[in-house]
């Protein structure tokens, strides 16, 4: 039993431990938009604080 939601992409997934912490949408599309990147090695990992970072945009 996974205790983590897998968001998957079409590069590396994101591994959000988030159970009952709502996620913005915003911040989803920017963890979307960093895995990415080249230097993300298996997945991203993701903490109930989670939010969007500022003056960071892979768009």
């Amino acid at each position: 039993m996974m205790n983590y939601e897998l968001m998957t992409t079409q590069n590396a997934p994101v591994k959000m431990w988030t159970k009952g912490v709502p996620v913005e949408d915003d911040a989803r599309q920017q963890l979307i938009n960093t895995a990415k990147m080249p230097f993300i090695f298996k997945h991203i990992a993701v903490m109930p604080d989670v939010h969007l970072g500022e003056r960071i945009d892979h768009r």
